[in-house]
């Protein structure tokens, strides 16, 4: 018997064994904003057979014992705060150091290769955005839900229900989605020239580990933290409305 099948979605095979994502990286299937898609509908997308991808991952899963935490086993508070203290400090750190970077190569090398002004330009705008994205998960989105979690009964909020402002995450999520498909094509998967100098080859190590970071980030939330805490809202809505 496999462990998972075809019409399982890939966000819900990558919140169940993380260690998987490695391969839905290198196959390039997405798990984080395409996470609510079935393992059929992903690999068919990509032109990859179903079933054999599936034989990859039952052959992960039978080499590999499960060490990583099962994300379902936190409660909300905890998701929340495993997402801040790992991937919101991450990014605080690196933000500001791959816009030196990005900015440095454009500048150095941006006449021999132009595409670097654009991957300048692109992340500079990204990283804006994150910023701003992640103020409102701290501030407004996060403590709404550590709310829900500790209260006996249904608090109410501002915008009503949860949805609301997760459909906003949501979508700043697939538009950093987009930033992040043309960095990996402007640069080539991140593929460094035979002339690249160590900043430049610095740069697009930093640029695949923070997609890798991204991807795990947006999974996390889009796939995990926001459907439970609607349904616990849900739940609660029945429970009070009786």
């Amino acid at each position: 018997m496999t462990t998972f099948q075809v019409h399982d979605t890939v966000g819900a095979i990558v919140g169940a064994r993380p260690y998987l994502s490695r391969l839905f990286e290198e196959a390039k299937l997405d798990y984080c904003c395409g996470g609510k898609k079935t393992l059929d509908e992903a690999c068919r997308k990509q032109g990859i057979d179903p079933q054999g991808f599936l034989a990859q991952l039952e052959t992960a899963i039978a080499r590999e014992p499960e060490s990583d935490v099962n994300l379902a086993d936190l409660s909300l508070t905890e998701l929340a705060d495993h997402i801040e203290q790992t991937h919101h400090v991450y990014l605080r750190s690196e933000l500001p150091r791959l816009e030196r970077m990005t900015a440095k190569v454009a500048a150095v090398h941006g006449d021999k290769e132009p595409r670097l002004h654009q991957i300048k330009d692109i992340f500079l705008a990204l990283s804006q955005e994150l910023g701003t994205h992640l103020m409102k998960e701290e501030q407004i989105l996060f403590p709404m839900i550590r709310q829900l979690e500790s209260s006996d009964t249904l608090p109410m909020f501002h915008c009503g229900s949860l949805a609301n402002p997760v459909r906003q995450m949501e979508f700043e999520h697939d538009e950093a989605g987009i930033a992040l498909g043309q960095l990996r094509q402007l640069t080539d998967d991140f593929t460094e020239p035979d002339w690249a100098c160590n900043t430049y080859r610095a740069m697009l190590d930093a640029l695949a580990t923070f997609e890798q970071d991204m991807h795990q980030h947006i999974h996390k939330e889009n796939n995990v933290l926001f459907p439970r805490a609607i349904e616990m809202q849900q739940q609660k809505a029945r429970q009070f409305s009786l």
